[in-house]
């Protein structure tokens, strides 16, 4: 009988230290997922993020579905995107992709992402046939920003950044820009509604502008607004887009005369290479203006892309810059750079959206996309489709394929060395 009740004793103390044991695990994730903050996500390589729209339709008064979006969201989870960058807060697009994110978290208690969400700022007359006033707001921003609170106060375990404005500061917007004092009075109001507890102390408030609207180019913008702005901010979301300069500030493109004898192909990666740099030197330039005001906050990119197709500025009658083949370059540089140094890039895009630029299929903005519209991978990710990454997963029913049906000498066809002493189809 003691021999039994020793038994006995024995199997209790296992039985608890194996309760204790299956229940540690539990105790850990959740403390983690309490901690998982803008501060914790953000320069963080395990979280990488990128600029998303769902709009699949010329039309864009066609809303993508809640089932629509949350195919989205599992085809970039599966590629390690947990941080989204999305506007729309004045349509429903934005609280569906968070009623999306909030349902497949529901489903699956592992799942994990988290947004910046933008609120649209204009100046008085924006998008009118009144003339833009440039000195004044408009109306709607209060609109913007207290649905943006909305929406965070709905899904604090989701926003964990709210921007105030997108591209709002920077002076050949010329249909809507505003003031930096509209920016900073936006931001003084959230940063003052997290201070009051309405919103959570630990959700990020920023803008998201080009990085000469951050001070990083000519000195119109060094003004004392602006340096108001970036003592009021948590951090500074930059923009930078080295394929729109290869058309507007080339300097940097192109085959440099000693590289005359090298392939094709080393001539673009030369040139890609400096694209990258320029992008560097723009977010460089952006951190040095902070220092020289003797301000040290984290600077993330908000923005940069590639586009894989154009048939204006950018393609092949203009600066050769846009195909596949570059796209893929730019976005793994990009990548391998900000990974490197622990900031965060919001890579624009995750899907080519058909609504933008207008009427004309060929327009750049239509191709940024690292999808396409029918969700076919673009070369930036045959790897991945190679790996079975996107097995099981669809996009509008069809099944993730490579574009040029993974054929990467068809795809190179398309591909033209940068303009110096020549222009040259790839054809090998």
């Amino acid at each position: 009988m003691k021999r039994l009740k020793i038994h006995l004793a024995v199997l209790a103390v296992l039985f608890m230290t194996s309760c204790r044991e299956e229940t540690k695990p539990k105790e850990i994730t959740q403390e983690k997922k309490q901690k998982v903050t803008a501060e914790y996500i953000l320069g963080n390589p395990k979280y990488q993020a990128i600029s998303y729209g769902g709009y699949r339709h010329p039309n864009h008064g066609i809303e993508p579905t809640i089932s629509e979006l949350k195919e989205d969201m599992k085809i970039l989870a599966t590629m390690g995107i947990k941080v989204l960058r999305t506007y729309k807060v004045h349509l429903p697009h934005a609280a569906n992709v968070l009623q999306a994110i909030h349902e497949i978290k529901s489903e699956d208690s592992n799942f994990e992402m988290y947004v910046m969400l933008g609120a649209w700022i204009d100046c008085k007359n924006a998008w009118t046939d009144l003339e833009p006033d440039h000195e004044k707001e408009s109306e709607r921003n209060a609109t913007e920003i207290d649905e943006a609170v909305r929406l965070a106060k709905n899904h604090p375990d989701i926003v964990k950044v709210i921007a105030v404005g997108n591209e709002a500061m920077v002076k050949w917007a010329t249909n809507y820009y505003v003031q930096p004092w509209v920016i900073l009075k936006w931001v003084n109001h959230l940063q003052g509604l997290k201070a009051s507890g309405e919103l959570p102390k630990d959700l990020w408030i920023t803008s998201s502008d080009n990085f000469a609207s951050w001070g990083g180019g000519e000195g119109e913008y060094h003004v004392d607004d602006l340096t108001k702005l970036i003592k009021s901010v948590d951090f500074l979301s930059v923009h930078t887009y080295p394929m729109h300069d290869t058309h507007y500030n080339p300097d940097f493109w192109g085959v440099l005369e000693e590289e005359s004898g090298l392939s094709d192909i080393e001539k673009i990666e030369g040139t890609m290479n400096r694209s990258k740099a320029y992008a560097e030197n723009q977010y460089n330039s952006v951190v040095a203006y902070m220092k020289s005001l003797g301000v040290n906050k984290p600077v993330h990119i908000g923005e940069t892309g590639w586009a894989s197709f154009s048939n204006g500025f950018y393609g092949d009658a203009g600066s050769k810059a846009t195909d596949e083949y570059k796209e893929a370059l730019f976005y793994h540089k990009m990548r391998d750079w900000t990974n490197a140094e622990g900031i965060s890039c919001f890579y624009f895009e995750a899907f080519d959206e058909p609504w933008k630029g207008g009427e004309e299929p060929g327009d750049s903005e239509k191709h940024f996309g690292l999808f396409t519209v029918e969700g076919k991978a673009k070369y930036v990710l045959w790897d991945a489709v190679d790996q079975g990454m996107f097995e099981g997963l669809t996009r509008g029913g069809n099944p993730i394929t490579k574009t040029f049906s993974g054929n990467k000498e068809e795809l190179m066809k398309k591909v033209m060395v940068p303009p110096t002493k020549g222009l040259t189809l790839i054809n090998h």
